[in-house]
C-alpha cells in the first residue's frame, strides 16, 4: 500500500516554533554581542541577555496571539458570511461551487454532481474549505502559537545566555556568534527536517541573515564603547 508523508498539518505550530527559536537565538545573541562589544565586564552582558530573554518571550507570545486571533476572525468572519448566503441563497451558492468545480477541470455535469453531492453531505464545510480555502488542517490556533513561540524563544534564547554565563569575557564577541551559527543551523536542519523541505537552504537562509544581524550589533555596540571609552 502505497503512503506519502506530508506535513502541512504541522505549518501552524512549525512556524511560530522555529520564528520563535530562531528570534530567541539572533535577539539574544544580538543583545549580547552588542553589550560585550562596548563592555569588558560580564555582568552588563548577563543583564542584557535575561533582559532580552525575559522581554522577547512575552513579546513573541502575544504578537503570536495578536496576530493569528485576528487571523482566525477573519476566518470565523467569512464564515458566518458564508453559513448565511448558504441559508438564504443556497441555488446561488450550489452554481458557484460548481463553477469552482468547472475551472479545476470537470466537465459542467460532473462538477454539478460533485457539488450537489458534497453540499448535501456538509455545505459549509465544502464552501469553507473548496471556497475560502479553511480547513481544520490550517486553521488558525492563537493559543496554540502563543505557546509555542514563547516556549521556543526560551529554549533558544536560554543558549547565548549560557554562553554569557561561562565564555571567556575577553573573546565573549566570537564565542557568541560562533556558537549561535551553530545553534542557527542547527534550528534550521530541526525546521527543515520537520517541514519536510530542503536543509541546505534552509541553513543558508538563517545563517547569512544571522550573520548580518550580529555583525550590526557589534559595530553598534562597539561604536558607542570607543565613544564612552
Amino acid at each position: 500500500m502505497h503512503t506519502e508523508n506530508h506535513y502541512i498539518n504541522r505549518s501552524g505550530w512549525l512556524r511560530a516554533a522555529v520564528l520563535g527559536a530562531n528570534d530567541g537565538i539572533l535577539s539574544t545573541t544580538s543583545l549580547a554581542i552588542g553589550v560585550a562589544a562596548a563592555s569588558v565586564t560580564r555582568e552588563p552582558i548577563l543583564l542584557a541577555a535575561l533582559a532580552g530573554l525575559a522581554a522577547g518571550a512575552l513579546s513573541m507570545a502575544a504578537g503570536e496571539y495578536v496576530s493569528v486571533s485576528s487571523q482566525s476572525d477573519v476566518e470565523s468572519a467569512d464564515l458566518k458570511r458564508e453559513k448565511y448566503a448558504l441559508q438564504t441563497m443556497p441555488e446561488e451558492e450550489l452554481e458557484e461551487l460548481t463553477d469552482i468545480y468547472i475551472k479545476r477541470g470537470l466537465n459542467k455535469e460532473l462538477a454539478y454532481q460533485v457539488a450537489v453531492e458534497l453540499t448535501a453531505h456538509n455545505a459549509l464545510e465544502t464552501h469553507a474549505r473548496d471556497e475560502l480555502g479553511i480547513n481544520e488542517i490550517t486553521r488558525a490556533n492563537p493559543l496554540m502559537a502563543a505557546f509555542a513561540s514563547a516556549v521556543s524563544f526560551i529554549a533558544g534564547g536560554l543558549l547565548p545566555l549560557l554562553i554569557a554565563i561561562f565564555a571567556p569575557i575577553k573573546d565573549m564577541v566570537f564565542y557568541q556568534y560562533g556558537f549561535s551559527i551553530l545553534f542557527l543551523a542547527f534550528s534550521g536542519i530541526l525546521a527543515a527536517k520537520a517541514g519536510g523541505s530542503n536543509v541546505l537552504k534552509a541553513v543558508l537562509r538563517i545563517c547569512i541573515w544571522g550573520t548580518f544581524a550580529m555583525a550590526v550589533s557589534a559595530l553598534v555596540g562597539y561604536i558607542f564603547g570607543v565613544q564612552s571609552a
